[in-house]
């Protein structure tokens, strides 16, 4: 499987709603990130007729292909779907921050408290 990662790309939760099935979700998924079905296939490594059993409802998508799908498309439509499905708000989840995402915040939070230092503030406050 592909171990590139898409571009971020935002669902709106409205689009998101008005699609009934997990298969549309899917859909949905590659569509909005401007991708074909067969860039998607040859990047998580499935076949058409595997795609079209998928988005019909006919066969279940495991975990590993559904995780490489939403990573090639920079989005995570399916799986959003299948929360707004099961009652939760969409407006109120948010993601994880990751390690490097903690790193990068705390050298940030570092390099401002410095640069108020250095400009004779309190590196502990906030600018006003």
């Amino acid at each position: 499987m592909s171990t590139q990662i898409g571009l971020p790309v935002e669902v709106s939760h409205h689009e998101l709603a008005r699609k009934p099935t997990l298969g549309m979700a899917i859909k949905l998924c590659y569509e909005a990130a401007g991708l074909e079905p067969k860039q998607v296939l040859q990047a998580i490594q499935a076949d058409k007729a595997q795609l079209s059993r998928w988005e019909s409802g006919h066969e279940g998508v495991c975990w590993p292909k559904l995780k490489a799908l939403m990573d090639t498309c920079g989005n995570d439509a399916p799986v959003l779907w299948q929360l707004y499905r099961r009652g939760y708000d969409l407006s109120s989840l948010r993601r994880r921050e990751s390690d490097l995402e903690r790193r990068l915040r705390m050298a940030e939070e570092e390099r401002d408290a410095l640069k108020r230092l250095l400009l004779g503030g309190n590196p502990l406050v906030g600018p006003r």
